[in-house]
């Protein structure tokens, strides 16, 4: 059974910081690439970050110098490290795990900041 559990989330201010986990469970963790999405009321979900198997980073142009992607293949798990958060990154943020067959997602960790 594939699972993808995000954690981290939280009510943080704005300027403020927050480390979100993936962590990945019954897939080959090394042959996928791994992305955080967020999602806004009325909004669509967008792409956030993305890290592929050989570590090489995107980063949507909002989050750029403020957001970092990393991976850890020994705990299966991405993270997510995000700094001097604003108001604009309040979402729910989602894990991704897809290899070109197979595409799966976790159920989301709200981060919420505050202005």
């Amino acid at each position: 059974q594939v699972q993808l559990v995000e954690s981290g989330g939280d009510l943080v201010q704005a300027g403020g910081s927050l480390r979100l986990s993936c962590a990945a469970s019954g897939i080959d963790f090394r042959s996928y690439f791994m992305a955080w999405y967020r999602q806004t009321p009325g909004n669509q979900r967008e792409l956030v970050a993305r890290i592929t198997t050989d570590g090489n980073t995107y980063y949507t142009n909002s989050v750029k110098g403020r957001f970092i992607i990393s991976k850890d293949t020994v705990k299966k798990t991405v993270y997510l490290q995000m700094s001097s958060l604003k108001f604009e990154d309040t979402g729910v943020y989602s894990c991704r795990a897809a290899n070109g067959f197979n595409d799966y997602w976790g159920q989301g960790t709200q981060v919420t900041v505050s202005s």
